[in-house]
């Protein structure tokens, strides 16, 4: 049964933070940029935000862009990544509570809009940054911000 466990993969772990900060920043900043310079955030806000009926939708629309901009190059460079994971964070739960509620995990075939799927997975990747933080190597930790004390993976590694 230990077999099963794959302990093979255990060496690998301390990577699993920045492999997940790595891609969902990628994703994010992706998103950002496509807000910013081919929909752009006034585009963003104003249509698709005001039709929801979100307050000071050209505002919202300009701060949603930068998170996702901003925030995601941070992940990707591992800079302030645990702030940057949950702003991220807070978007997508905004993004499945105002736009995908109602459409669900899986959209029917047809539908106008895919599911709720992306956004779980990138808020699954997220919160592993949130949560483990950004893993080295990292501008955090050049920077001091993580003092690169062990994870609970990273002891259990050392017990191996």
């Amino acid at each position: 049964m230990h077999l099963l466990g794959l302990p093979q993969l255990r060496p690998l772990a301390p990577a699993a933070p920045i492999i997940a900060r790595v891609l969902v920043g990628v994703v994010m900043a992706a998103h950002g940029w496509q807000k910013l310079t081919e929909i752009t955030p006034a585009g963003f806000g104003g249509g698709m935000l005001d039709g929801m009926g979100v307050p000071a939708p050209v505002l919202v629309g300009w701060i949603v862009t930068l998170i996702e901009l901003v925030g995601g190059v941070l992940l990707v460079v591992g800079g302030w990544s645990r702030i940057a994971a949950l702003l991220n964070a807070g978007v997508l739960v905004g993004a499945f509570l105002l736009v995908k509620i109602d459409v669900g995990l899986l959209a029917p075939m047809g539908a106008d809009m895919p599911g709720a799927e992306l956004e779980f997975a990138l808020l699954a990747g997220l919160l592993v940054v949130a949560l483990l933080g950004p893993g080295k190597p990292s501008l955090d930790h050049v920077l001091g911000i993580e003092r690169g004390t062990p994870t609970t993976s990273d002891r259990e590694l050392t017990r191996v």
